[in-house]
């Protein structure tokens, strides 16, 4: 069933980025739920089920409180940036954990992808305790804003409380994660990720430059690369093994 808002943080330039990173959504999860909400300044697309442009500033914070704003707080929606883009999932397993989460009213945010600091510095990254579903399924509570970045479920009210906390003039994507470790989460704002790792996802960009991984793989798509990205920086940069 279509229908569930995915908001992607981009701006016209990045737009082959973006355009990419839903082809391989698309490709490897061709039944998934999402309406990507993607928006633009200046270089509109063309609304149909699978995409809704929206009018918005290039400049972050506003662009993603727009995307947000006719979405009630307590709505699901998938958040994905466009710097990192789906590379292989475990479907079978996903879509079994999904409708527990999305039913749980306490529950805030679920990440499928197990990788870095929740995987190898779980004392610093998440609460003690599992939670098990009815399926046997294992999920983790994450503290703070950890994996923030990484592709997943989350409420309304989760990444509107966050950009709102966020400064209005932000210099680069880079410099989000400096301001991210001053944001508190709020306790009702309860994010897991599962136990095991279901997903895997490539970087799209690196300093600027389009990662040799992205690159390859853009060139297997149908999306034009613009001339600015016409050249990797040489760098493979994945996250998540299965």
């Amino acid at each position: 069933m279509i229908g569930m808002k995915a908001i992607v943080m981009t701006f016209d330039r990045y737009r082959a980025v973006a355009d990419h990173m839903i082809w391989q959504y698309e490709k490897l999860w061709p039944d998934n739920p999402f309406t990507f909400r993607i928006p633009y300044q200046t270089l509109r697309g063309t609304n149909s089920e699978r995409r809704e442009y929206i009018e918005a500033p290039s400049e972050i914070r506003p662009s993603i409180l727009q995307l947000l704003a006719d979405i009630d707080d307590e709505d699901w929606i998938y958040w994905c940036p466009d710097d990192k883009y789906p590379v292989r999932f475990l479907l079978k397993k996903m879509t079994r954990i999904l409708p527990h989460v999305l039913a749980s009213p306490e529950m805030g945010g679920l990440l499928f992808c197990r990788c870095r600091v929740t995987l190898g510095r779980p004392d610093l990254a998440l609460h003690p305790g599992e939670r098990v579903t009815p399926d046997g399924d294992v999920l983790l509570e994450r503290k703070a804003w950890y994996q923030f970045w990484i592709h997943q479920f989350m409420r309304a009210k989760v990444l509107r409380y966050f950009f709102s906390q966020m400064p209005e003039q932000i210099p680069n994507a880079k410099a989000m994660d400096d301001f991210k470790s001053n944001i508190a989460k709020l306790p009702e704002h309860r994010l897991f990720v599962t136990k095991e790792n279901l997903a895997v996802f490539g970087e799209s960009t690196h300093r600027g430059l389009i990662t040799r991984n992205c690159y390859d793989s853009i060139r297997k798509s149908d999306v034009e690369l613009p001339e600015w990205f016409s050249h990797h920086s040489g760098e493979r940069i994945t996250m998540g093994k299965l």
